[in-house]
């Protein structure tokens, strides 16, 4: 396994961070605010700035006509519908809550390959499942426990993680023949026309001008996030040995539990601290590789 160049370290714990704090920034961004807006708003600014980006790096942005459906398809899965459920998610959990669920992606991804794209899972693998689903299984009881419980809020963002998973795993196998920044930039472009849409049906009535804490949240995003995030962790996905992403992923969802907990006041319940543990766990089992695994793939996780 090869060590990281300075670049990449310094890359790698930028995205780390900013990704990890993006929890309690979307959590402030949505708090009295719709939040399908929010996130338009979001990627209005995001997007240019990711295109603008992709130029100074000289990516070439074109895609043949006989590759739009397969565009659109990957967008779907990838971009749309996790950005609707999982900003929805965000306004009914805390945001800690938001980033342990939101991160079980990894763990459907490995079952997804198991089940439709041939992939195998190890003993160990299956043993990480299983304790990702007894995390979710304590989320799910508090919730229902509480008076003041959304569990609709965490259906939300399993479906999220879900269909993000199932994303990741079309886009290890597409066959458009473009830089895999020009996917990202497209894809996030499209989901501006889809999140617009659903703001106008469904927000219109709420649509307002945000107020200085919305608009300093929703500047993160589309600088830090749309802006620095996306295309940083495409950069390091074609260099990063295994054990690199995996903490990469691993730190993210701590990260949000905790900045959540300390910036917002967040109250943390055993089941949370529980919920942290056994997905760090899961996570390690699913993606951590073996020594001769180690040696001989190629990183390609998505986060």
């Amino acid at each position: 396994m090869h060590s990281l160049s300075t670049r990449q370290w310094l890359v790698l714990v930028t995205l780390t961070v900013v990704w990890g704090l993006n929890w309690p920034v979307l959590k402030l961004g949505v708090t009295g605010y719709p939040p399908l807006t929010y996130r338009l708003l979001c990627l209005l600014i995001g997007t240019p700035v990711l295109g603008l980006a992709l130029l100074a790096m000289k990516v070439p942005l074109r895609i043949e006509r006989a590759h739009w459906p397969e565009l659109l398809r990957l967008s779907v899965f990838n971009m749309f519908i996790w950005h609707a459920l999982m900003i929805l998610a965000v306004q009914l959990l805390s945001s800690g809550r938001s980033a342990i669920l939101g991160y079980t992606m990894p763990i459907f991804s490995a079952v997804l390959g198991v089940l439709f794209f041939s992939n195998r899972m190890t003993v160990r693998a299956w043993a990480g499942v299983a304790a990702s689903s007894v995390g979710v299984a304590f989320l799910l009881w508090h919730e229902f426990s509480s008076l003041s419980g959304k569990p609709i809020g965490v259906l939300l963002a399993l479906g999220a993680a879900s269909t993000w998973a199932l994303g990741t795993q079309m886009l290890r196998r597409t066959t458009i023949p473009v830089p895999t920044l020009a996917l990202s930039f497209w894809m996030t472009f499209l989901t501006v026309l889809v999140m617009a849409a659903l703001s106008f049906i469904f927000e219109f009535d709420q649509w307002r001008a945000p107020t200085p804490t919305h608009w300093a949240s929703i500047l993160f995003n589309a600088f830090l996030v749309f802006g620095f995030a996306h295309p940083a962790w495409f950069y390091l996905a074609r260099s990063l040995p295994p054990v690199a992403s995996t903490l990469s992923v691993m730190m993210i969802p701590i990260l949000g539990v905790f900045s959540g907990a300390y910036w917002l006041g967040e109250v943390l319940h055993w089941q949370d601290w529980a919920a942290v543990g056994l997905m760090v766990l899961s996570i390690a089992s699913v993606l951590w590789p073996s020594a001769t695994q180690a040696q001989s793939e190629p990183t390609d996780t998505k986060v």
